[in-house]
């Protein structure tokens, strides 16, 4: 069942949290909410998931509707699972009866299927405190799936789990919740979260959704610079319509690239693509670190910006160097 948001607008007194927000979820997809804190995200989700009334526009589940300014059913009574970022289970019941309290009586005994699905397989008589924190979040996702929900909400999931059990469990999690062909909305702060796990991303910027695509579309095709720097692991460098190139604080940069209209754009830049030439009026090396069977190089300019390269090639951190990019490879965008 797909998620539908129309024209969705929220404000917390006078703050403006939503903006005519519309996209839709699809049905079996894993849709990722992706944004700096304060940018609308959970306030979205919360919309969604029961716990704060619309104010303005609609939500929709396969069409239907489900919320709008003037009828809010409570979260119970709306056909979605919720996970939070803490997993909040009941510390009190064991992980089975956990698992077991959103089902109908007869339907308790499937409690021990839903541990063995998310890897928790004879781990139904612990109590919360007795399982690591990434176990508690899989005993949360199976809470949440196991009634069948039509749409599952999941709000910084994997937040309070240590990076390494993040990614094993972030993967799991998609692998199970594409076979059971859940629609889920996921919120999230980490780009390379939404990359490992979303279907679609919306980006969200001051209660405004900046983009909305696939993985692949925002890292070919942002829609801004700072899109670009998020997904594609590029910086973002002002530069000018110069004599011959683009003018930036590391020099003039030739290209084939033709500048927007304007005094001022940004362009993105990756720092695999960017050449270091010895020279001796050129940057300063700030930093040389090695990475494998690279270098990562921070260079700072005269007026002590400072931009990233990363070269295969020695560098000499007492040698200054020219930089610019390859051919090709530079992204130019309209200042917003």
């Amino acid at each position: 069942m797909s998620l539908e948001f129309r024209h969705i607008a929220h404000a917390y007194g006078q703050v403006r949290a939503l903006e005519d927000i519309s996209f839709t979820a699809p049905t079996g997809e894993i849709t990722c909410l992706l944004g700096a804190s304060g940018c609308g995200k959970s306030t979205l989700l919360g919309l969604a998931a029961g716990l704060l009334r619309v104010q303005q526009g609609s939500i929709l589940i396969a069409g239907e509707p489900l919320a709008d300014a003037r009828r809010s059913p409570p979260p119970e009574a709306r056909p979605v699972g919720l996970v939070f970022q803490d997993g909040a289970l009941f510390p009190h019941m064991t992980i089975a009866a956990n698992i077991a309290f959103g089902l109908p009586k007869q339907r308790c005994s499937e409690a021990e299927g839903w541990l063995a699905q998310v890897g928790l397989a004879g781990l139904g008589a612990r109590y919360p405190h007795e399982l690591s924190g990434g176990q508690q979040q899989r005993a949360a996702l199976a809470r949440a799936m196991a009634p069948g929900p039509q749409v599952l909400l999941m709000d910084e999931p994997f937040a309070s789990v240590d990076i390494v059990l993040r990614r094993r469990l972030r993967r799991d999690c998609r692998i199970l919740l594409r076979e059971r062909g859940a629609t889920t909305v996921l919120v999230t702060h980490d780009p390379a979260e939404a990359l490992d796990i979303a279907d679609r991303i919306a980006v969200m910027e001051a209660g405004r959704i900046v983009q909305f695509a696939s993985p692949q579309e925002l890292h070919d095709a942002p829609a801004s610079a700072a899109v670009g720097a998020m997904f594609g692991g590029a910086q973002v460098v002002q530069g000018v319509r110069g004599e011959g190139g683009i003018a930036t604080p590391f020099g003039l940069w030739a290209t084939d690239v033709v500048p927007p209209d304007g005094a001022a754009f940004d362009l993105l830049v990756h720092a695999d693509a960017l050449e270091l030439v010895p020279d001796a009026d050129g940057l300063r090396v700030r930093d040389c670190h090695l990475q494998g069977k690279g270098v990562r190089v921070v260079l700072v300019a005269a007026d002590g910006a400072e931009i990233t390269a990363e070269t295969t090639a020695p560098v000499d951190p007492a040698q200054r160097y020219r930089v610019a990019p390859r051919a090709g490879s530079l992204r130019v965008f309209a200042r917003s």
